[in-house]
């Protein structure tokens, strides 16, 4: 006997934590928390008050959402859990927003009869161990770390990046990171920033934006220098150079899942100086 699909909230997390180790997934208490704090979370319980399906939407600031952490207990898939907690989703929402996801293998089929369309692929890329190739700051290029008052220029930059701002997000993102680094020119003025996050396995670099590729390596130099155990880091199509530069360093891809979207026939316009995304979850 399943529950009725309802929304989850903090006393929940145990529960949410325990049903991603079901599928392999290593969602731990702060990346839950940052969902909740940032956006909604559906899911079913069975009879035993055990969580058996998730799924999670982030609201950007104006035109865009995230859904993320769709999950099903192996024991409970073929129900249709999955389609009735993403349609919560979506319905929790306005609908002209744009709805975007970043699909697995056994999801995208799902996505697709609800509507959803590919627009684009994220190239995941994982790390044992971490080359530094010693690079320098180039000219007019200072990174510093985060201080408060950068905020409102950080939740600027990013929104030009991402396609909306995603200031509730990037606030509470910047509090769980371990380290926050912001790129200054010459003037003092914020040009580019990364983000790393700790997670149970990986040290997880991103979201980072950059006015070019030199940039986005130096970033990710300082970020994973001193770090000694595993590194991922989710790139945007197209950035070859970075790419070619994060295999240097002793990256792999791993895979490269779709990104999807629903209300609206492409994502908004970015600057193109997206280099690394949040998380699968967040975009």
């Amino acid at each position: 006997m399943i529950a009725e699909l309802g929304e989850l909230n903090q006393y929940d997390i145990p529960g949410l934590i325990d049903l991603s180790a079901s599928v392999g997934w290593d969602y731990d208490e702060n990346e839950v928390r940052t969902l909740l704090e940032s956006g909604r979370v559906f899911g079913h319980e069975n009879s035993a008050g055990r969580i058996v399906s998730s799924s999670a939407i982030i609201p950007y600031d104006t035109k865009l959402a995230s859904i993320g952490m769709v999950i099903v207990h192996e024991e409970f898939r073929g129900l249709g859990l999955a389609m009735e907690a993403v349609r919560k989703c979506a319905e929790s929402i306005t609908a002209d927003r744009t709805v975007m996801l970043i699909a697995t293998k056994e999801g995208q089929p799902l996505y697709e009869k609800m509507g959803f369309t590919t627009v684009d692929y994220i190239s995941k890329f994982l790390c044992d161990k971490f080359v530094p190739e010693n690079l320098l700051d180039h000219d007019g290029v200072f990174i510093e770390d985060f201080n408060q008052s950068d905020l409102t220029k950080l939740v600027d930059l990013d929104g030009a990046a991402f396609g909306d701002k995603r200031s509730v997000f990037l606030r509470n993102r910047i509090s769980q990171s371990k380290q926050c680094l912001v790129v200054k020119n010459n003037n003092g003025e914020i040009i580019g920033y990364g983000l790393s996050i700790q997670g149970p396995v990986n040290l997880i670099l991103g979201p980072i934006a950059a006015p070019d590729s030199e940039t986005a390596a130096l970033i990710v130099e300082k970020l994973a220098l001193h770090h000694k155990g595993k590194l991922r880091i989710d790139v945007p199509e197209g950035r070859t150079d970075f790419m070619s530069y994060l295999e240097r360093s002793g990256f792999v891809k791993s895979n490269t899942p779709p990104v999807m979207i629903k209300n609206s026939a492409a994502m908004p316009q970015r600057n193109k100086s997206l280099y690394a995304i949040a998380s699968q979850a967040f975009g």
